[in-house]
This record gives structure tokens, sequence and C-alpha cells, in this order.
């Protein structure tokens, strides 16, 4: 990962933003990371953590923004709440709505090709009780204004955005000789974040080729100022030490199916809790 200006423009840098979620749909689904198979036996059960803070989730409204292939927007749905996925990767949506059919849950759960800053002229207004957004999701935002005029455009008053991310400390640091180093931007800038690697971050795609990405990085501060400008109210916001997926070499899984730094490790915010009520 470094940081840099690139030649590219932001249209061109979320262009191939793009390409490469448009190539890595097959692989993702097939992948150990997703699980696809363990979570289709076991009931299409959403994360315990996740329910218990949702609550009863039967006949409510929910977007989920940037669904990917759409595994957790079909849990919901299982959970007895009408859902639409929304993602900007047309084969990934395309995948979602294969799933759909197969679980039996397409009538509940649909699927748009949509961009976040699309969906002011694509949705109409009040159109959710909940959005959800989870893990990987806004650091392919430029602006994280731009995303919380989308959530403010689709919740109704009194609805909820729900959001289990990626920590923004994480994004910006890395092991190097067994310590943490630093290696990006905590704050939101212009120029992004460039990662050049072979395949994804699931393993067994690395012959998918080398792609060049963009990301971009939000505060704490930031995310939750984008939020309270626009009348939300934040009602839970939590830091986290684990995350959902292996952040470095040398961490462990635990038995809630966390990744955790392991003790003597400097222990750093890796993911968060965020949820908030639109006033």
């Amino acid at each position: 990962m470094r940081i840099g200006v690139d030649v590219l423009g932001e249209d061109e840098m979320i262009a191939a933003n793009r390409g490469y979620w448009e190539a890595v749909v097959e692989s993702h689904f097939d992948s150990d990371f997703y699980e696809v198979d363990k979570w289709l036996s076991t009931g299409l059960s959403m994360r315990e953590r996740e329910e218990d803070l949702l609550g009863d989730l039967t006949d409510k409204d929910v977007v989920h923004l940037q669904c990917h292939f759409g595994k957790d927007s079909l849990s919901i749905a299982a959970a007895g709440a009408r859902v639409i996925g929304i993602d900007y990767s047309q084969t990934a949506i395309e995948k979602a709505r294969e799933l759909a059919r197969r679980v039996g849950l397409f009538e509940r759960c649909s699927f748009e090709i949509c961009s976040v800053e699309e969906v002011a002229v694509t949705f109409v207004k009040d159109l959710a009780d909940l959005v959800y957004v989870s893990l990987g999701a806004i650091c392919w935002i430029a602006k994280i204004d731009s995303w919380a005029k989308a959530v403010d455009h689709l919740l109704r008053q009194g609805g909820v955005l729900f959001m289990h991310e990626v920590h923004p400390l994480a994004q910006m640091v890395e092991r190097v000789d067994g310590n943490w180093s630093l290696s990006g931007d905590y704050f939101e800038k212009d120029s992004p974040m460039i990662d050049e690697s072979e395949g994804s971050y699931v393993d067994g795609s690395d012959d998918l080729g080398t792609f060049k990405t963009y990301i971009w990085n939000h505060s704490i501060g930031e995310i939750v100022t984008a939020l309270t400008s626009r009348g939300f109210v934040i009602t839970h916001l939590e830091e986290h030490s684990w995350t959902s997926f292996l952040n470095a070499e040398g961490m462990t899984k635990s038995t809630n199916e966390h990744f955790v730094q392991p003790d003597g490790w400097v222990q750093l915010p890796l993911s968060f809790t965020l949820m908030a009520t639109k006033r």
C-alpha cells in the first residue's frame, strides 16, 4: 500500500475499482473466506452480535449498501426483513440474484446495480427503516459526505443506520519486524492509498492477475460529523480490538470467529460498530 497522486482522475480511479470488483466475484463466492456452503447449511443465519444489536427485523424495510454478492443481504431477509441490496458491480448483482433464487428469498430480497453516489437519483426518498453497511465498504468511497447523503436519502425519520466497519486506524498500519508500523493517512485525503497486488484479499485468488485499486480513509470523526451534520443522533459507537478477517500475520482466530491480536502486541482498534438514528 502506498500514498500518492496517480495520473488518473477520481472517476477513472472509481472505474478501476469497479473493474476489480467485477473480476473477483466468482473467486470470492467459492472461497473459504466467505464460507457460502457453511452459511447455506446453517440456515442463512446472521452474525449473533448483529442480531443482538438490531433486534427483531420482521417486516422492516432494509437497504444494504455495497452488498457484493448478497450473502449478508439474504441473511437479513431470512430474519424477516424486506431487503434491497445495492452494488455497482453488475457481476456481483447477477450472482446475488442467482443466490436469492437458490435460497427462495427472491421475493423478499431484490438486488439493484447502483453506486452509492447514484442512490439519490435512483431511489425514492425515505425508503428504509434500516440502512446496513458492513466491513470494507466505505473505503471505496472518495468522499464520506456523499455516502452520508445516500444514507440520509434512504432512511425514513426514525430510521437507523447500522455499520460494522474496518477501523480507519487499521487501514493505515501494517506489521513490520514484529511491530505495528504506520503506512497511510488517518484522515480523508483527495489522494487515495494505492494498492497494486495479485488477486484479492481472499486466499486462492492470485491467478486472477494483478490489480491496482484505490481506497480512501475516513476518520471516526469525519464519519460521525458527516452524519450528525445531517441531523443523525449517534446511539452506539464501539471500537473493537478484533476483526472478522486476518488483518496481519500472527493474529489468531477466537472461538467466536473473530481474529484477535495476541497477548504482547500493542492492542489497536481494528474494527468498529456504529449505530445512528435519523431525526
